[in-house]
């Protein structure tokens, strides 16, 4: 039996550099409503952000300039942002931008598969991500990718103040190898992020690929497979005896 349990082990389990997904929603690094002017920092590298808080240790540093965007909601008014409830409800109040370009995120563990996320972009000006196999940039360049226009103002229903920069589209990366950072370039700071996943190329990293549902089937019928072999081989025995 341990045979046949390792074995399945071995077919139900993707092989990946990180045992599951990261997830980053940008919410509760500063108080809500807040002004705009919060760097995140190490906030989710064992360190803290500008004003002293800190979060989960996913081993994700963010050079200098990745800033916390306040988001308006039915009753806050704190930017020209909003979520309009759409998406994932529990990343309703903050994003992220970044006010200049060639801003950086290192996760020094790696991370494999795809990059994954969701972006507000309503005035069009061209933002690459670009996803490299070293730190700060450097490597090879395994993905990259232009953020197009999202259009503007579509979600203001029962937003305080409206908002522009609404709604947020999803984007995703998939790429072979490990990646170690991921640098925007471009006219950044006209776009607003949200939502990103290291480690996976759905958004929130909580549903898995076709691929991998088709592994787990693949495994579970190769799984049954072998215990209906063995429930036949031992009344086989039970019977000569």
């Amino acid at each position: 039996m341990k045979k046949v349990l390792v074995a399945a082990a071995m077919i139900l389990t993707p092989a990946v550099a990180n045992a599951a997904p990261i997830y980053l929603d940008f919410e509760n690094i500063a108080p809500y409503p807040n002004n705009n002017n919060v760097s995140i920092g190490d906030y989710y590298n064992g360190g803290t952000s500008s004003i002293g808080t800190s979060g989960t240790n996913y081993g994700v540093q963010f050079t200098t300039g990745a800033t916390l965007l306040c988001l308006n909601t039915a009753g806050t008014t704190c930017s020209n942002t909003s979520r309009g409830g759409q998406g994932i409800s529990t990343s309703q109040f903050g994003a992220l931008y970044f006010p200049s370009a060639g801003a950086t995120m290192n996760v020094a563990a790696g991370f494999n598969t795809g990059f994954a996320g969701v972006y507000s972009n309503p005035f069009g000006s061209a933002t690459t991500v670009n996803i490299y196999s070293g730190l700060n940039g450097t490597g090879t360049l395994l993905a990259t990718t232009s953020l197009g226009s999202t259009g503007t103002g579509t979600c203001n229903t029962n937003i305080s103040g409206g908002a522009a920069y609404c709604p947020f589209n999803n984007f995703s990366l998939g790429f072979s190898g490990t990646a170690m950072s991921v640098v925007f370039g471009g006219t950044v700071n006209q776009q607003v992020f949200d939502d990103f996943t290291f480690g996976s190329t759905t958004v929130g990293g909580a549903v898995p690929e076709p691929a991998t549902w088709a592994m787990m089937m693949l495994g579970f019928g190769a799984l049954g497979g072998m215990l209906r072999r063995r429930s036949v081989t031992a009344a086989r025995v039970r019977f000569a005896i």
